[in-house]
């Protein structure tokens, strides 16, 4: 790659993921290749690139002391004055968590993109050289700093503000609640490292078992995976009144993918019960990213009022 001074220079930030992996001798895929490794697989670039071996791990098995170190990674290079540009390798399977955490986290003055890898460095139809080669094509562009922390994998940039993993085995992995241009979210310095936030499946017939346990085991938040628009049983509404009354945070998200949620339903246990047991909805993010905004907030010491702005839908925002 030719180095010439008049390229930007892009930091390349390796976290690890499936982009950064291989097939050992017992079929399993780990990690093993660096940042360096991976810019190598580049013929040539458009930027200068600058490698940051940050940690090696598949995003699975992530904390979120992890993430905030991640994010604290990505602050480091928007304070550098010479770096114009900023790539993530990321794995797939918490992108969407890492990234929004991030978007929360800093003022994005230079392009930041994450990016990964469904198919292992060794595997025939490997895509992470072709996701790096996007995402570094998208950092060295200034315009991109305005369009907030991006996602470019399987020919798409998508914005973090809800993003979620589509497919498992598919190239093309990612898809957005909500494809806006730019969404303006709110911005929550306070590391989340110490804070506990649990993700609760709701389901036909199920109990307050685990939001009884998680609120046990210290958790400071909870969100509900919900059903259709938000919607619970009795039984789940009474329990989001016992957290309420503990000063326990509980959001309702949805296990639908698709769509925005709306407090609309009664009947005992329906979003409207849900809401007036003291729960906020998250009109726009699914569970995983609801986790993040409700840690952030909860870590920034926001009211409930500032949690209700931060849920809405960023179009309806007053």
């Amino acid at each position: 790659m030719n180095k010439g001074q008049t390229k930007p220079l892009v930091a390349v930030i390796a976290t690890g993921g499936t982009i950064a992996s291989k097939r050992s001798a017992n079929g399993a895929s780990v990690p093993t290749l660096t940042g360096e490794d991976l810019l190598e697989l580049l013929p040539q670039a458009d930027a200068h690139l600058r490698p940051v071996e940050l940690m090696s791990k598949d995003s699975a098995s992530l904390t979120l002391s992890d993430m905030q170190r991640i994010s604290d990674a990505v602050k480091a290079e928007l304070d550098d004055a010479d770096v114009r540009g900023i790539v993530v390798l990321h794995g797939t399977d918490a992108m969407e968590e890492t990234a929004l955490l991030v978007q929360l986290q800093h003022a994005t003055l230079k392009p930041v993109i994450f990016t990964g890898a469904q198919f292992t460095a060794d595997h025939p139809d490997a895509d992470g050289p072709a996701n790096l080669a996007a995402a570094v094509r998208l950092a060295a562009d200034p315009a991109n700093a305005e369009r907030g922390v991006l996602i470019a994998f399987g020919g798409r940039a998508l914005p973090a503000w809800g993003l979620y993993k589509q497919s498992s085995d598919e190239a093309d992995a990612f898809r957005s609640t909500r494809s806006l241009p730019r969404v303006e979210s709110p911005r929550l310095q306070a590391p989340v490292d110490s804070i506990r936030v649990d993700i609760v499946a709701i389901y036909p017939d199920c109990d307050a078992t685990h939001i009884k346990a998680s609120v046990d085991a210290g958790a400071h938040g909870i969100v509900l995976a919900a059903l259709g628009s938000g919607n619970a049983n009795p039984g789940i509404v009474d329990a989001v009144r016992h957290c309420t009354k503990r000063g326990v945070s509980v959001v309702v998200s949805s296990r639908v993918p698709m769509g925005l949620l709306t407090p609309g339903y009664g009947g005992g246990g329906g979003g409207h019960d849900l809401a007036e047991a003291g729960a906020v909805h998250s009109h726009a993010l699914r569970p995983a990213q609801a986790r993040i905004l409700l840690s952030s907030l909860i870590a920034s010491q926001s009211s409930i009022e500032t949690m209700v702005r931060a849920f809405s839908d960023p179009n309806h925002r007053g």
